[in-house]
C-alpha cells in the first residue's frame, strides 16, 4: 500500500468519527407509558447518544414533560457534552396528536430558526396529518455548515400525496431563508402497500433528480421479521450537503442486533429501526486535501 493510500484511509477513518450522525427515530406512541419502562428506555437513551442529532417522532405529551425529562437522562451530570432540543406543538386534524423533536448535542450544533410549515395553500389545503416543523441549523464543525432539516410522519393512506406535497415545503423553506442545503427525514410511510411503484412517479421528490434518497427503497426499517418496508427515510437536496455525506454512512442502526434484544424486547422500544447518516467534519475533510496536495507537490518536486 503506498504512503498516499495509507494516508487518505486514515485520514477517512478519523473523519468517520469526528463525522456529524443526523438520525431519525420513529419511537412509536412516546409519551408517559414508554418514559415509565425502564428498559425501553434504557435502550432509546442509547440510541439517541449515538447521533448529534436526532428526530424523534410520534410524541405524544399532552403536558410537555416529556422532553425535559428526557433531558435529565440524556445529560445527567455531564459538562463535557450536553443536549438540547427543540420542539413542535402537538400537531393533528382531530384529538390525536403528536409532536416532532430536535435533539442535539450542544458543542456542535445550535438552532438558527425554526417554524411549523403553514399548509393551507389555495387550492391545495391541509395535506398534511402533522405539518413538518422545520428546523435551521448552524454546524460549525462541519464541512457544510449550515442545513435545514424537514420532518415528516405521513398518514399511511396519504402517504403518496404528503411526500410530494414536500417539494413545495422546500420552495417555502428556500425562499424563507436563502437556504442551500436541506435533508428531508423522517417516517415517510415510503413502502409496502403504501407506495406502490407506478405512485413513485407522482412524487417529486423522487422524479427530481436533484432530490437525493440515502435509503433505498430495498431496505427495511421495521422491526417485526413478518415485514419488510422501507418506511423511513433520508432525502437530500444540495450539491454542498450531497459532496459532504461520508461514504457508506447511511443506512438503518439495527437497535435490536445491536444490543442483543428478543424481537418482544425491541417492539417495546419501536417498531421502526432508525436511520441516519454523517456529514464531514470540516477540520479534517480540509486537512485530507491538504495532505493530498502537499504529498502530489513533494512527488513533483523528486520527479
Amino acid at each position: 500500500m503506498s504512503r498516499l493510500l495509507a494516508t487518505l484511509l486514515l485520514l477517512f477513518s478519523i473523519n468517520s468519527a469526528l463525522a456529524l450522525r443526523i438520525c431519525s427515530f420513529n419511537v412509536r406512541s412516546f409519551g408517559e407509558s414508554k418514559m415509565e419502562n425502564q428498559k425501553a428506555m434504557d435502550v432509546i437513551v442509547k440510541v439517541i447518544k449515538r447521533c448529534d442529532i436526532i428526530l424523534v417522532m410520534e410524541i405524544k405529551d399532552s403536558y410537555n414533560m416529556l422532553c425535559p425529562r428526557l433531558m435529565e437522562k440524556l445529560n445527567g451530570n455531564s459538562r463535557s457534552t450536553t443536549y438540547n432540543y427543540v420542539i413542535s406543538s402537538r400537531l393533528g386534524r382531530r384529538t390525536y396528536k403528536e409532536q416532532y423533536a430536535f435533539l442535539y448535542k450542544e458543542k456542535l450544533v445550535s438552532v438558527k430558526g425554526s417554524y411549523l410549515y403553514h399548509d393551507y395553500q389555495a387550492g391545495d389545503a391541509d395535506v398534511f396529518s402533522r405539518e413538518p416543523f422545520v428546523v435551521w441549523f448552524q454546524a460549525p464543525q462541519t464541512a457544510v455548515k449550515d442545513f435545514v432539516i424537514i420532518p415528516l410522519h405521513t398518514t399511511p393512506e396519504t402517504s403518496v400525496k404528503e411526500i410530494d406535497e414536500l417539494a413545495d415545503v422546500y420552495m417555502d423553506a428556500k425562499h424563507r431563508w436563502k437556504a442551500e442545503n436541506f435533508i428531508f427525514m423522517g417516517d415517510f410511510n415510503a413502502g409496502c402497500n403504501y407506495v406502490s411503484k407506478k405512485a413513485w412517479n407522482n412524487i417529486r421528490l423522487r422524479t427530481d433528480p436533484k432530490f437525493i434518497w440515502l435509503i433505498g427503497d430495498q431496505e427495511d426499517t421495521t422491526v417485526k421479521m413478518s415485514t419488510n418496508c422501507a418506511y423511513d427515510r433520508i432525502v437530500l437536496r444540495g450539491q454542498e450537503i450531497v459532496s459532504s455525506v461520508v461514504p457508506k454512512s447511511s443506512g438503518i442502526f439495527d437497535f435490536q442486533k445491536a444490543y442483543k434484544l428478543t424481537e418482544e424486547e425491541a417492539l417495546e422500544v419501536s417498531d421502526h429501526f432508525p436511520v441516519e447518516f454523517k456529514l464531514q467534519s470540516s477540520k479534517v475533510f480540509t486537512n485530507s486535501k491538504k495532505s493530498v496536495f502537499s504529498r502530489k507537490k513533494s512527488k513533483a518536486r523528486r520527479t
